[in-house]
């Protein structure tokens, strides 16, 4: 693999989001402007394959407006997360690595919408992978109604105490507008920095 990996035109996003819709309506309207910006650049969704909350409601919202919708779900899911019978295309998977391995391989970028520990855990995997110089795709947070700042807060603060390279911290892209962020993916291009440099391989 190469050391700077070149960008990749944005054809898919990959949407981490929760399995619930959260306290606000306003998550879901976020989920919904995304997914209209999406059609309206014709950029595919790759997202984990449910039909409720929040990644319901983008998968629905992409489907009612003409767009394509790719879900993979793992099999001990497909009864828990309720998966879309809806969807342009549908994955199963036999484990939740295979899943997640398969949702970056299908995407060009990656954007989480509020959500859980899953989306922690899922937006913070790519990032890692995109740190380490295994992809060049962007990665980026849905800012909706502040929902992030407490984490984008803390990631300041960690490349203030130099656990974090301020190289690092900035392939993150933060953004409460869906129309910016998704200008910004298009526009993105990955650092050429060395993938281990004294000790901040992680």
């Amino acid at each position: 693999m190469n050391d700077h990996p070149a960008s990749t035109p944005l054809r898919s996003l990959c949407v981490y989001c929760g399995s619930a819709s959260g306290r606000q309506p306003v998550y879901a309207d976020a989920a919904r402007a995304l997914a209209q910006a999406m059609v309206a650049r014709g950029i595919r969704l790759v997202y984990g394959g449910a039909s409720v909350g929040i990644m319901g409601t983008v998968a629905d919202e992409i489907l009612r407006l003409g767009g394509e919708a790719v879900g993979v779900i793992p099999q001990a899911l497909m009864r828990k997360e309720l998966a879309h019978a809806g969807l342009t295309e549908l994955h199963v998977t036999p484990s939740m690595h295979a899943r997640k391995m398969l949702m970056a391989e299908l995407a060009d970028g990656f954007v989480a919408l509020p959500g859980g520990i899953g989306t922690f855990e899922e937006i913070f995997e790519v990032w890692t992978w995109a740190q380490l110089g295994f992809h060049g795709k962007p990665c980026g947070l849905l800012n909706a109604a502040g929902y992030y700042d407490r984490l984008v807060g803390f990631l300041d603060h960690a490349a203030a105490e130099e656990f974090v390279r301020p190289v690092h911290r900035e392939m993150v892209i933060v953004d409460s507008d869906p129309v910016a962020l998704l200008q910004r993916f298009a526009a993105y291009r990955p650092p050429a920095v060395p993938k281990w440099v004294g000790g901040d391989e992680t």
